[in-house]
C-alpha cells in the first residue's frame, strides 16, 4: 500500500541523514519528492537514487528568496505541494557563556529561521493543493535541556512551539494544513561527528547508546517512518503535536 500515494513533498536537508532517509521513504510510499539541499550534488545523488519521481533543488534554507524559488520550482515541476519536511539543520555544543553570539545567530538561522520561512511560504501552496502536512524536525533537545547545548536547545525548543503556533493558525484558517514536530534523540547521522571526536565512531556511538534506556542509537529510517506517518492521511487528526523518538530518555 502506498501510504502517501499521489502526494507531492519537499524535503529540505535531503542530501544526507534524516532528510535523505525521509525523501527515499516518502518516494517508496508513493510520493513525488523534491530533494533540496545547499549541497546540490548530494541532493542530485539522492534524487537519482529515487528515480524519475524526484527532482533536486539547490536551496539555502536560511535565505528568504531561496524559499520562494524552491517552492515555485516544486509547484512548476509537479503542479502543487502537499507535504513540507523541514529537515535541514545542524548542531553546536557550548554553554551560554562559551557560545559566541555569531555561533548563536548562525545556528538559529539554520535550525529555527529556516523553519519559520518554510512554514510561512509553504502554507499557501499546500492549501491551494487541497491541504496536507508540514513536518518540522526538532529534537529531544527541544524538550529536555543540557548545560552545554544552549544554542541548540533554544533553536529546537523554538521549532517545537513555532509548530504549535502554525498548527493553530492553519486550523483557524480552515485551510486543511496540519503541522507537527518530530523529536529524535541520538541518530546515527553526520550531525554526530562533532560529538564523536573521542576514540572511534563505534566507541562514540556505544557511549551515546548507554544514555538511552533502549540501549541503541537510532538510524535515520527510524525517524523517516514518523515523517511518513505525519505526511500521510493516517495522521489527519493530529496537528500542533510532537512525536518523541528518544528510546525512553524523556521517561526517566
Amino acid at each position: 500500500m502506498e501510504r502517501v500515494g499521489g502526494k507531492i513533498a519537499l524535503v529540505t536537508g535531503g542530501a544526507s541523514g534524516i532528510g535523505r532517509a525521509s525523501a527515499i521513504m516518502l518516494a517508496n510510499q508513493g510520493a513525488r519528492v523534491a530533494v533540496s539541499d545547499i549541497n546540490l550534488d548530494g541532493a542530485r545523488a539522492v534524487a537519482e537514487e529515487i528515480g524519475e519521481t524526484a527532482v533536486a533543488i539547490a536551496h539555502d534554507v536560511t535565505q528568504e528568496d531561496a524559499w520562494t524559488m524552491a517552492l515555485d520550482t516544486v509547484v512548476a515541476a509537479y503542479g502543487g505541494l502537499n507535504v513540507l519536511v523541514n529537515c535541514a539543520g545542524s548542531a553546536i555544543g557550548g554553554t551560554v557563556e562559551d557560545t559566541s553570539f555569531e555561533d548563536w545567530k548562525w545556528l538559529h538561522s539554520l535550525d529555527l529561521d529556516s523553519v519559520f520561512l518554510g512554514c510561512k511560504y509553504a502554507i499557501r501552496h499546500i492549501a491551494a493543493s487541497g491541504g496536507g502536512s508540514i513536518v518540522n524536525i526538532s529534537s529531544i533537545s527541544g524538550i529536555i535541556a543540557g548545560h552545554n547545548l544552549a544554542a541548540y536547545n533554544s533553536a529546537k525548543a523554538g521549532v517545537r512551539h513555532l509548530t504549535k503556533s502554525v498548527a493553530l493558525h492553519c486550523a483557524k484558517q480552515g485551510n486543511q494544513v496540519r503541522c507537527n514536530s518530530v523529536h529524535p534523540a541520538f541518530v546515527d547521522t553526520p550531525i554526530l561527528d562533532n560529538i564523536l571526536k573521542r576514540g572511534t565512531r563505534e566507541e562514540g556511538l556505544e557511549r551515546l547508546a548507554q544514555q538511552v534506556p533502549l540501549g541503541i542509537v537510532a538510524e535515520p529510517e527510524d525517524v523517516a517512518y514518523a515523517v511518513v506517518y505525519l505526511a500521510s492521511d493516517e495522521s489527519r487528526f493530529m496537528t500542533g503535536s510532537e512525536l518523541v523518538l528518544d528510546g525512553g530518555i524523556s521517561a526517566m
